[in-house]
């Protein structure tokens, strides 16, 4: 009863029933008797005849009911017919002349003589050849001759001269545009927090096209980013993909990759092929805390939500079942409820589940969701426990699901507690595909290359590594028909950079997103041949081993040489403190076309001698002695990290774990039992030795920490310099200065105002102060400890320089004033240098978090220099910091990143100063060479991607071996 018309549903065609017809036949009466006989009979006839009537009526008229159709019929088929359309591109797709998404106008544009990564053939495929990119696509790749090119009007060409070329990066987990930068309550649309169930919400709707991060990621080479909801609740709402160039329009749907509108001929109709959809779904802390709920009321709200999409999906399926072979009896309307149509096409398999999960409980509870109503999980993000259960993913329905990780971000939470730095390396060994993303704004997207770049340090695969901001999250996104490769007939969003993506500090050139340069006139760096091809990584497979062998909880605590005579061999270079600076005491020379390495002998924790090819210095060796083979590695001084709670936290989240936070007195009463107005918090009476950061930190050539009490407010008190590998307080040598300068913070918190808090430190200077405070205090005017400022505003700044000329001049002396993080300091770098103020830069890759950051220098390709190299360009003393206690670690990366970005202008034994003496000089701590550590680093220096192999620790004089 049904048909069908160029595959679409019709409605069927019914002929008209007539009712049978009736009638009495005239008779002759007969005699009585026999009339009597005869009306009996006739009138049995006559009840018989009415009952089979009665039942032809009967069944004519149900027939007549089936075939009456409701009037929106036609439109309930059509919706039948849409449920059975398979997501994905339709097959003549690459078929394209141009980009729905071309802006006309744009010239084409020839890249020659490149080196391209594609990403094709699983990431191995590297090719020497030109690109050709029109109308939005790539055209064309190959050696692309001049008569191929003269129908090109106005071709802009660019010579890439062997630089490599990649596809655009791709960012599967970012909150650009809903969760704006800088922060400001107007634009703030992140996280609804109406319920744990929300699928109907779309990041789409909140998209704020005003964030100043836009700019920076495109810088970064990020073309295209997944905008997904926050992680309150449990079903958080429908994912939108974009590319982050500006549109035309200037409206978030322009930026859509998918736009719903007709562009460019393109035509959406759902119809022929269904575009994915991505949906955000989160489980563990987030939602349990939003909700002041559990993992069981998560789970419960995970099924209650999916058991409702079944019904829905059921109750379609039956419909349709019934409607495409006509039979409407009882039907009523298609049954469809608005709220739930994106939950109930997760269980169609036609959107993309983007899941916030971390623990082995929680993606144990989603895993088995996943096989109670059949529905797949494209991606597990954050995921720090998903390397220690592979299988458990493996047993996700329909396919693993992929897993989207931070290089080395971890312990801010506690089921973030046993995140791994080689999480990526195992994963991929147990066929999981792999994913870097941002959580931008918790990363800053600009540098979501650099997650690669870690990923790949702690043995991820170098295809993997590339594949995991490019190619895989295509895949995982359903999308990699048309981004994530350098392919003929994709969409031309491609990076140029400056060296290999994966050397650190690699950074574009120029950056395409639709064919269109997104770089207007950008500050290029000369970067050296070294760092043209892929770096080598050392060997961690021990160390992951180990991780996996103690459940993710490997001891990290260093392991003392049992001799007392350790000989570092095949050294290249050796860097020494000399007063306050960095100097290089020896580097290999190359002789007759070989390298000629030293030796460097210790001997109780001391450099006895550094023997080369032209000084034995006639040294005996202990027959015990112990060789370490460097590899052409160095050694250096041990790095100091400061800015961030190291050393008074575990895990950040958990307040046991934590010493806590000072009580403000220009926002509380300060109780009389710890000092009243008087009370100065001391950070050594709070520290933590044995952390996990300040381990990790120790293992990267970190040795020493400088950390001032947490505060959220405008006084924290003394800070305390420690060693990152002491065991307790009372050891020799874990306390390396107590304190050492008092430290105060002045940012626009509403109240107090910033005009308070400069007012409150005027009368600390000027005014009389009492208790431990005066004791203090009286230290800073007399200019014996320094007087550190956590600032950012160059408005703040300017009020606390000429505070300072202020004091000083009714003082009598002069006083030590450095600022901390200081991201608008490079506007006053003149004056801030002509204050003898210094500046410790935290962090040293600036971002617009909040409004008194938003005047930042970017950098190159940006800006020429950035902010550590604009202040030394005004003699301004300055230090490197971080924010938080999991990138003391990094350290090392962030002040090499900072050289390359000075263009050759800071050699190494400068920015080893940056991270070492300056700090300490600028936070009040006073030590020498015979009180500082060395770090030895094998296959290169600690600038490099080498790996730490020993501390050499004088204060205590023994050697540690990492």
């Amino acid at each position: 009863m049904s048909g069908e018309s160029g595959g679409k549903l019709e409605l069927p065609s019914h002929a008209a029933t007539s009712a049978p017809e009736t009638r009495s036949s005239k008779q002759r009466h007969p005699k009585p008797r026999l009339a009597r006989f005869l009306r009996v009979v006739a009138a049995i006839a006559l009840s018989l005849v009415f009952v089979q009537y009665l039942k032809v009526y009967l069944d004519v008229g149900s027939s007549s009911r089936s075939v009456t159709v409701p009037l929106r019929a036609q439109e309930y088929l059509d919706k039948c017919q849409l449920l059975n359309v398979k997501p994905g591109p339709p097959p003549d797709f690459n078929a394209r002349t141009q980009s729905d998404r071309f802006v006309h106008g744009t010239k084409s544009t020839l890249i020659k003589n490149a080196t391209i990564w594609t990403g094709r053939f699983d990431g191995l495929q590297v090719l020497r050849a030109d690109i050709l990119l029109d109308k939005g696509l790539i055209k064309r790749i190959g050696d692309i001759k001049h008569a191929e090119i003269e129908q090109y009007a106005g071709l802009t060409v660019i010579d890439a001269a062997g630089k490599w070329v990649s596809p655009g990066i791709i960012d599967l987990h970012s909150h650009l545009g809903v969760y704006n930068s800088p922060v400001l309550a107007g634009a703030f649309d992140v996280n609804s927090r109406k319920g744990p169930v929300l699928p109907w919400l779309r990041a789409l709707d909140g998209l704020n096209t005003h964030d100043d991060a836009y700019r920076l990621s495109i810088s970064g080479g990020v073309t295209t980013s997944l905008i997904l909801p926050g992680s309150a609740n449990a079903i958080g709402g429908q994912g939108v993909i974009i590319k982050l160039r500006p549109s035309t329009d200037r409206s978030p749907t322009g930026l859509l990759l998918e736009n719903p509108y007709e562009t460019n001929r393109s035509v959406y109709n759902p119809e022929a092929f269904f575009r994915y959809r991505q949906m955000k779904h989160a489980c563990g802390e987030n939602p349990d805390r939003v909700y002041s709920g559990t993992r069981m009321d998560t789970a419960w709200a995970f099924r209650q939500g999916y058991e409702k999409a079944r019904q829905i999906k059921q109750a379609q399926d039956d419909f349709c079942s019934k409607a495409t072979k006509g039979d409407w009896a009882g039907l009523g309307a298609f049954p469809e409820e608005l709220q739930w149509e994106a939950l109930v096409d997760v269980l169609r398999g036609r959107v993309k589940v983007q899941t916030h999960c971390y623990e082995t409980v929680d993606l144990d509870d989603l895993v088995r969701i996943t096989n109670e109503f059949k529905f797949s999980i494209a991606a597990f993000h954050h995921a720090h426990e998903t390397y220690l259960v592979p299988d458990t993913l493996k047993s996700a329905y329909g396919h693993p699901p992929a897993v989207a990780l931070f290089a080395t971000n971890a312990r801010y939470k506690r089921e973030s507690y046993r995140g791994s730095e080689f999480a990526p390396k195992i994963l991929a060994e147990n066929g999981l595909q792999v994913v870097l993303k941002s959580d931008h704004p918790v990363l800053n997207s600009r540098h979501l290359i650099y997650e690669a770049q870690q990923a790949h340090f702690y043995g991820l695969a170098h295809n993997l590594a590339l594949a995991s901001v490019t190619t895989t999250p295509a895949k995982v996104l359903g999308q990699d028909h048309r981004i994530g490769f350098v392919k003929e007939g994709y969409d031309a969003d491609l990076i140029l950079w400056d060296s290999h993506p994966l050397a650190l500090g690699a950074t574009p050139q120029q950056v395409w997103i639709d064919g269109i340069a997104q770089l207007k006139a950008p500050h290029l760096l000369s970067k050296p041949p070294p760092l043209q091809v892929r770096p080598k990584t050392p060997n961690f497979d021990k160390e992951a081993a180990e991780t996996l062998q103690y459940d993710g909880l490997p001891p990290l605590e260093p392991k003392p040489s049992k001799s007392r005579t350790i000989v570092f061999t095949n050294v290249s270079a050796v860097y020494l403190r000399e007063g306050q600076t960095v100097r290089e005491f020896y580097a290999a020379h190359e002789e007759i076309g070989a390298v000629q390495t030293g030796e460097v002998v210790i001997h109780n924790g001391r450099i006895s001698c550094i023997k080369t090819a032209l000084d034995s210095c006639g040294y005996t060796i202990d027959d015990d002695a112990e060789y370490i083979d460097l590899e052409g590695g160095a050694i250096s001084p041990g790095l100091v990290t400061v800015g961030s709670s190291l050393g008074l936290e575990e895990i950040r989240s958990e307040t046991s774990t934590s010493d806590g936070y000072v009580i403000d007195p220009l926002s509380h009463v300060v109780p009389e039992v710890v000092g009243g107005e008087g009370a100065l918090i001391r950070a050594s009476d709070g520290l933590q030795f044995g952390t996990r950061d300040a381990l990790l930190a120790y293992r990267s050539g970190v040795t020493t920490a400088i950390v001032a009490p947490k505060s959220f407010g405008f006084l924290a008190g003394l800070n305390v310099a420690f060693s990152t590998a002491g065991r307790h307080k009372l050891e020799e040598g874990a306390l390396v200065q107590e304190a050492s300068a008092l430290h105060v913070s002045i940012h626009p918190t509403g109240v107090p105002s910033v005009s308070t808090q400069i007012a409150a430190l005027r009368h600390l200077l000027l005014g009389e102060t009492k208790g431990q405070l005066k004791y203090a205090i009286d230290k800073v005017k007399n200019g014996k400890i320094p007087l550190v400022i956590g600032i950012h505003s160059a408005d703040a700044i300017a009020s606390v320089i000429i505070l300072k000329s202020e004091a000083e001049a009714i003082l009598g002396n002069k006083i030590k004033v450095t600022l901390m993080g200081a991201t608008e300091a490079h506007l006053l770098a003149k004056e801030i240098g002509e204050a003898d103020v210094g500046v410790v830069v935290s962090p040293t890759r600036p971002f617009p978090h909040l409004w008194e950051e938003r005047r930042l220098l970017p950098g190159p390709p940006l800006s020429g220099r950035n902010a550590v190299s604009e202040l030394l360009a005004h003699n301004v003393s300055v230090g490197v910091g971080v924010i938080e206690a999991w990138q003391a670690r990094n350290t090392r990366f962030d002040v090499a990143w900072v050289a390359l970005e000075a263009n050759g202008t800071l050699s190494k034994a400068e920015a080893l100063t940056l991270t070492s003496t300056n700090v300490e000089q600028l936070l009040g701590v006073a030590t020498d060479g015979v009180q500082s550590d060395l770090v030895a680093t094998q296959g290169g220096d600690l600038l490099e991607f080498s790996k730490v192999v020993a501390i050499i620790s004088p204060r205590r004089g023994i050697v540690d071996i990492i």
